[in-house]
């Protein structure tokens, strides 16, 4: 029940923060909302600086949930995605895309990704309810209503 919970509750986080999380074909309002472009390139690259700690952490399993984030492109433009489940060997992570495509056409919601470890764009692991990493969240919580952006912000441990 325990696992259950915390399984919503990071389906819930990815999905708030999703990069193209739509079901009906339109533009995700993530994707047209706006937000500083120098502070989320800032988080990305944080997120690629750091990504030793996500993997280190993901070795002994000391936390409820890992996701990371990747770029993915096609013909359209390029998308970011939170890809769960994650697995790390030999460099790359592997996992599921873990929202719906709302720009690119090439990938589907639960579809197997791949991704080498330096051309993520974020990563996060979840204790409970608190979020470590996650750097892209912060950058887009300009966009959205003050009150949901406190909330998440108390969940960031930084």
């Amino acid at each position: 029940m325990k696992r259950r919970a915390i399984s919503v509750a990071c389906a819930l986080i990815l999905s708030f923060f999703a990069v193209g999380c739509s079901n009906d074909g339109s533009m995700p309002e993530t994707l047209v909302s706006s937000y500083n472009e120098s502070e989320m390139d800032a988080a990305i690259e944080k997120a690629k600086a750091t990504v030793g700690d996500f993997v280190e952490a993901l070795a002994i399993g000391e936390a409820d949930e890992f996701s990371i984030k990747a770029p993915i492109s096609d013909s359209n433009g390029t998308e970011h995605f939170w890809i769960s489940d994650v697995a790390y060997a030999d460099g790359k992570f592997t996992g599921l895309i873990a929202n719906d495509p709302g720009v690119v056409k090439n990938v589907e919601y639960g579809q197997s990704w791949s991704v080498e470890k330096n051309e993520i764009s974020d990563w996060m692991f979840m204790r409970g309810e608190m979020i470590h990493g996650g750097f892209t969240i912060e950058a887009l919580l300009a966009s959205y209503p003050e009150e949901e952006a406190n909330l998440m912000r108390s969940k960031l441990v930084r």
